[in-house]
């Protein structure tokens, strides 16, 4: 039987920014799917179903639990829509030069952190929050 080359696995690359925002990307998105849509359509239902269960979800929400599952969303959120950006700039061709690749994936994570914060800071200070 002839000996045939094996596949590429994640063991044999040497780790970067690159292959983290790109696992990230994946993350953030499932989570998103598996999480925020629920809450998502948790709220629609409360919304459509009275003054009592909107209140019953609004508690839930303005919890600790609560703001830190929002908080997470809004993290995961921001992220996925920067490394949307980066994999937007390497889908027309450009980014691709090691340190133009290196450098985007340095800014992703930050840019994520950076934007949630500002978020919230924004929440916080319209009144909008009460945890």
């Amino acid at each position: 039987m002839a000996q045939r080359p094996l596949s590429p696995h994640l063991t044999i690359w040497k780790w970067g920014p690159h292959m983290a925002v790109s696992i990230l990307h994946r993350a953030t998105g499932d989570g998103m799917a598996l999480v925020g849509l629920p809450v998502l359509l948790w709220w629609l239902g409360a919304l459509a179903s009275g003054e009592q269960a909107y209140a019953t979800f609004v508690g839930h929400a303005s919890s600790w639990y609560g703001l830190v599952v929002l908080v997470g969303l809004t993290w995961a959120f921001f992220n996925h829509l920067c490394s949307g950006l980066r994999h937007f700039v390497l889908d027309i061709g450009a980014g691709y030069e090691l340190s133009s690749n290196k450098a985007w994936s340095l800014f992703v994570p930050v840019a994520g952190v950076l934007l949630t914060a500002g978020f919230w800071l924004v929440m916080l200070w319209k009144g909008l929050v009460h945890g």
